[in-house]
């Protein structure tokens, strides 16, 4: 296997842009190799298998939908409140949508799941962590809610996130921020 950190980011980037735009049935070493703009062949040098491009991709999409810390420290200035809970939402809204193809791709990579149990076993692992990692961060910033409240959020924003991103026009008639403030204030106790 080849070992240029930097190429195999711009593979797996490239496999990010192959899984949003063709889906998973579309995510071919050759496609990866076009869309990176490099030989045919170079992929299949960074990645064992098929699988392991799933793989790669997946734990690379998690990686670039972490939020940076210092972000986050700045975010949390305010006093805990539903409306800093709605203010985080918000901004967790944006970052999906700046990261689009990123989004799109994990949700290929969820439905390809299905399909590929080690896939699905390693996604699990990924998303559960992140939701631990974000519940646990909830209560030790001691914002409003409890876990299930925590839960039922965490439920709703998927679901708006699923809706925007793939079927825009199912909620044309609705401001996109009203739906985020709606769920928020439907959820969330003020305190």
């Amino acid at each position: 296997m080849a070992k240029n950190p930097e190429r195999r980011t711009a593979l797996t980037d490239a496999a990010i842009e192959v899984l949003a735009h063709e889906g998973a049935r579309g995510l071919t070493f050759r496609a990866v190799d076009a869309r990176a703009g490099v030989p045919v062949g170079t992929a299949s040098n960074y990645f064992s298998s098929r699988d392991d491009l799933f793989m790669q991709a997946g734990a690379r999409i998690n990686s670039r939908m972490t939020p940076d810390p210092d972000r986050v420290e700045q975010a949390m200035r305010p006093a805990p409140s539903r409306e800093l809970i709605a203010d985080l939402m918000h901004w967790l809204v944006q970052r999906m949508a700046d990261d689009r193809t990123g989004y799109l791709a994990m949700l290929e990579l969820r439905l390809e799941a299905t399909r590929r149990p080690a896939l699905r076993a390693q996604l699990t692992r990924t998303v559960r962590a992140a939701f631990d990692d974000s519940a646990r961060f909830h209560r030790d910033a001691e914002l409003p809610g409890d876990n299930d409240a925590f839960l039922v959020l965490y439920l709703a924003m998927t679901g708006v996130l699923l809706e925007h991103f793939t079927l825009p026009d199912m909620l044309a008639d609705t401001e996109l921020d009203q739906v985020v403030e709606t769920v928020v204030t439907r959820i969330m106790p003020l305190r």
